[in-house]
């Protein structure tokens, strides 16, 4: 098994090499925009009716996106959309910075505030009311934020929800617990984190991707609506001042009232580049030891 590991590793090197792919290939590829319209359309999947008219979008200008190449950059979405509490262009790789910021001066969120001690800033809310056919939601996303893991287990987290008719349901899986960065981190609920910090880890980091530490890929879901109209609000914002930004990724098509069976493979060329990027980070690593060793 460790030979073949090493030959994936190594044919990853090789491809590479050959087809002389870009930095910027391997990252995630962000498109700002302020439409709610092709917000929601991205991440729109079967079975579901949006209400017309019934779309809004709140949030300063380049705060969300679309993205695609997600899984390049190793979070487990390849497409779909990003709302953020800074710059959605700022979730671009490499993490070279461990407290990316843009305050963006726009009001928070009431519905955010009643979730947490603290007053909220820099919200981006996308709100929309819809049918389900079969009677369920289903969607999948990632959080992800600079707050890691320097304010992990403190009051000073930023915030986000989703909330189905006013409830939040952003919960860590098989829990009723609200997903957070005091609720998922390194020592709490840690199989379900990715840390990507810089200040631990050194550079580059294991992930081509800016934010300091991020969930794995969560799905969002409620059983059983009752028939007609629901309403869908997905909110994330700073909390307490408008320092460190977060982000929340959704899957594009995944907003649905089924669920995916098989979870969205890496495609190939993408496996060996995350490949050859961890090498990379373990080479320089094990250098980093060494001359510690001998000094």
């Amino acid at each position: 098994m460790k030979k073949r590991f090493t030959f994936v590793l190594t044919a990853a090197t090789v491809l590479l090499g050959i087809t002389g792919i870009s930095k910027s290939a391997r990252a995630i590829s962000i498109t700002p925009t302020n439409d709610g319209n092709t917000l929601t359309n991205t991440i729109l999947g079967s079975g579901i009716t949006v209400v017309p008219g019934s779309v809004n979008y709140n949030g300063a200008n380049g705060a969300s996106g679309t993205f695609t190449n997600g899984n390049l950059s190793g979070i487990g979405i390849d497409s779909g959309i990003i709302l953020t509490t800074g710059q959605a262009s700022s979730a671009v790789g490499p993490n070279n910075a461990d407290d990316t910021t843009t305050v963006n001066g726009t009001a928070g969120d009431a519905d955010l505030d009643a979730l947490i001690p603290q007053n909220t800033r820099d919200a981006a809310t996308l709100e929309f009311d819809f049918e389900s056919a079969g009677g369920d939601i289903f969607f999948d996303y990632v959080f992800a934020s600079e707050e890691y893991n320097e304010f992990t287990n403190s009051s000073f987290n930023d915030v986000f929800a989703f909330f189905l008719d006013g409830q939040n349901i952003a919960l860590v899986p098989g829990t009723t617990t609200p997903v957070s960065i005091n609720s998922v981190n390194t020592g709490t609920n840690s199989a379900f984190f990715n840390n990507n910090d810089p200040s631990d880890l050194g550079t580059p980091t294991p992930f081509n991707i800016e934010y300091d530490g991020f969930t794995t890929v969560f799905t969002a879901q409620a059983l059983a609506l009752t028939p007609g109209t629901h309403t869908i609000k997905l909110a994330v914002a700073d909390a307490g001042d408008s320092s460190l930004d977060s982000a929340v990724f959704i899957k594009g098509s995944s907003f649905s009232d089924t669920t995916e069976e098989v979870p969205e493979p890496l495609t190939i060329l993408g496996t060996l580049t995350a490949g050859a990027f961890g090498t990379q980070f373990m080479k320089k690593r094990k250098q980093m030891q060494a001359v510690k060793s001998e000094a």
